[in-house]
């Protein structure tokens, strides 16, 4: 594979998985369920972070 095409493959990996998080933000909102599907967001952000700083 060339570069162009993995830059490619790696933009629409990014579209779909954009489109889940969208698709799951609508879920949230039709079962109103807002601000537990935010608070798992933020927490698993910061999950994230820590142990990327952790397994560096």
């Amino acid at each position: 594979m060339t570069r162009r095409e993995v830059a490619g493959m790696n933009t629409f990996r990014s579209m779909l998985y954009g489109l889940g998080r969208l698709l799951g933000d609508v879920q949230a909102v039709r079962r109103g369920r807002v601000g537990r599907r935010i608070g798992r967001r933020i927490s698993g952000k910061a999950t994230g972070r820590l142990l990327g700083r952790i397994f560096r």
